[in-house]
């Protein structure tokens, strides 16, 4: 069973950091574009950082400079380090692999698109 399960999320005071952490788990053999989406109460759900499998990132404008997006290909890991974080920030942070490709029991492959994470609180305030 393939599975995505974010980690590092938590309460942080205006102007400090913390380190996100997505973990894939499962018979993968590959996972392409990689991201961090977030959700704030009472809004729509927005792209924070993408990452390609040759690890090419982009960034929204609200956390340019601030956030910092990396990837481990060997343990189908992604980070996202936060810095300078702002009660803006404040949201449940989601991972997201937009292309999966499964190893099957007979040897070929198996594509699985748009696979989430269940999420990370992440709040700051004082």
């Amino acid at each position: 069973q393939v599975q995505l399960v974010e980690s590092g999320g938590g309460l942080v005071q205006p102007g400090g950091s913390l380190r996100l952490s997505c973990a894939a788990s499962g018979n993968i053999f590959s996972i392409d574009t990689m991201a961090w989406y977030r959700q704030a109460p009472g809004k729509q759900r927005e792209l924070v950082s993408s990452i390609t499998s040759d690890e090419s990132p982009t960034y929204a404008d609200a956390v340019k400079g601030r956030f910092t997006i990396s990837r481990d290909n060997a343990k189908n890991t992604i980070f996202l380090r936060m810095t300078n974080l702002k009660p803006a920030d404040t949201a449940v942070y989601y991972c997201n692999a937009d292309r999966m490709l499964l190893k099957t029991d007979l040897g070929t492959f198996s594509p699985l698109y748009d696979y989430w994470g269940q999420g990370t609180q992440v709040t700051v305030s004082s």
